[in-house]
């Protein structure tokens, strides 16, 4: 009987799996030893260098993420607003809730502890958070519709949306106390988010003058 087809088959099977040395010689690939001590080996076994893979390809210097036709990687103002108004009107109501307990103890400071001073306490504290909440919460719609409407009108996202869009929010919440209060709050809008983007853009700014200063 002739056996030379079935051990050319575990031969060709020992070859394709990468357990004999000759199937490495002859895919062609030759990796050096460098090349195999850049790939980071947390958490697995060693690779044999028999495999017929590159290791170069197994080393990402940047993050992939699998996206939609069309979109970004980084989230937009629109997505963003959701996020901006929860967690202003979340931290408005922990403020409030804090200012409230502060009152409630400073008002109440005359009274024994009983019932009644602790309602009255209670009630400061709800009074307190749910005012907070709204005026955080207020601010943060006005900011955030802001800043998507002057990125749909400008077609770009930068830090004069941002800029612009904090402007007019706090021109538009003291709009009913008058043409100074009304100028006075787009003067605080403008502060503060100028300081934002100064904040954001602090490196780019330090980077430019030691280029300049060269």
């Amino acid at each position: 009987m002739d056996n030379s087809g079935t051990g050319g088959g575990l031969r060709a099977g020992f070859g394709l799996f990468g357990g004999g040395a000759g199937a490495a010689g002859s895919s062609g690939a030759d990796y050096s030893q460098p090349d195999l001590s850049r790939v980071p080996l947390t958490g697995m076994s060693p690779l044999s260098p028999y495999l017929n893979l590159d290791p170069r390809y197994l080393i990402q210097d940047t993050d992939e993420f699998i996206l939609p036709t069309g979109a970004n990687k980084t989230r937009g103002r629109f997505e963003l607003a959701f996020f901006t108004i929860g967690g202003c009107c979340m931290t408005g109501a922990a403020i409030g809730a804090v200012n409230g307990l502060r009152l409630g103890l400073k008002e109440t400071r005359d009274m024994a502890w009983s019932k009644p001073r602790n309602v009255q306490i209670l009630n400061m504290v709800t009074r307190q958070g749910a005012l907070w909440a709204n005026t955080l919460g207020s601010l943060a719609l006005l900011y955030s519709t802001f800043g998507v409407v002057i990125e749909k009108v400008r077609g770009a996202e930068d830090d004069l949306n941002t800029v612009a869009a904090g402007s007019l929010t706090g021109l538009l919440y003291k709009s009913t106390a008058g043409l100074r209060g009304a100028a006075r709050g787009g003067l605080i809008g403008f502060t503060l988010t100028g300081l934002y983007a100064l904040y954001n853009n602090w490196d780019h700014l330090k980077g430019m003058s030691v280029r300049h200063s060269l």
